[in-house]
């Protein structure tokens, strides 16, 4: 069973720590909502270990012409898991990562604030793999147990018009039934809600 300890850091599974990080507000010492994220580095190449990179402040961005806007880019997750269903931690998540940007949830600004980050690595494109849908269950379940999880939305429905992931390929449905496995958090995105206004007629928009 997978845990997250006192410190913040998830025991078991591998840990990358990123120097991209800061001091959450006193007012947010434990996150309430988590947001996920899709990425690939390059887009749509998968297992290439520039995620990491990137995420640890070493990318070498010489490596495809399409990394270049990312040279000295300052940024992190809490988590990754990656298409075999490995998780990484970069960041505790008792402190603030970089993953969210400019964004809103809520009536707040500035999610980092009050948010743990979980990338997947894909894209809006490609469908996810089922050792991933695994790893993040297990690891929503750890979250919950130590924070006690409200929401879960996408990253898309906090920032809105910028940001598109975790996309249209990812199942929230699927996330959805098995809620039960981690607190049974609120789907309180529109990412969400479009797909299980449709598939599923009991959706309450719980």
């Amino acid at each position: 069973m997978l845990e997250i300890d006192g410190g913040g850091w998830a025991c078991g599974v591998r840990r990358l720590e990123s120097p991209h990080f800061n001091e959450r507000p006193a007012q947010y010492a434990s996150p309430h909502l988590v947001v996920l994220h899709n990425i690939s580095l390059p887009a749509g190449h998968f297992g290439t270990g520039l995620v990491e990179d990137l995420f640890l402040g070493v990318i070498d961005v010489s490596r495809a012409p399409s990394l270049a806007d990312l040279a000295g880019l300052r940024v992190s997750s809490h988590f990754f898991i990656d298409r075999k269903g490995r998780v990484t931690q970069f960041v505790s998540c008792l402190k603030r990562a970089w993953h969210a940007g400019v964004s809103r949830f809520n009536g707040r600004d500035n999610c980092n604030d009050f948010s743990i980050g979980i990338e997947l690595e894909g894209t809006d494109f490609v469908s996810f793999e089922e050792a991933q849908y695994a790893a993040l269950s297990t690891l929503l379940a750890a979250i919950d147990a130590r924070y006690n999880i409200a929401h879960i939305v996408g990253h898309s429905d906090i920032a809105p018009g910028r940001k598109t992931d975790p996309g249209p390929c990812f199942d929230w449905v699927r996330l959805y039934r098995g809620r039960a496995a981690f607190g049974s958090p609120a789907f309180a995105g529109a990412a969400a809600r479009m797909q299980l206004s449709r598939l599923v007629p009991s959706f309450d928009r719980a």
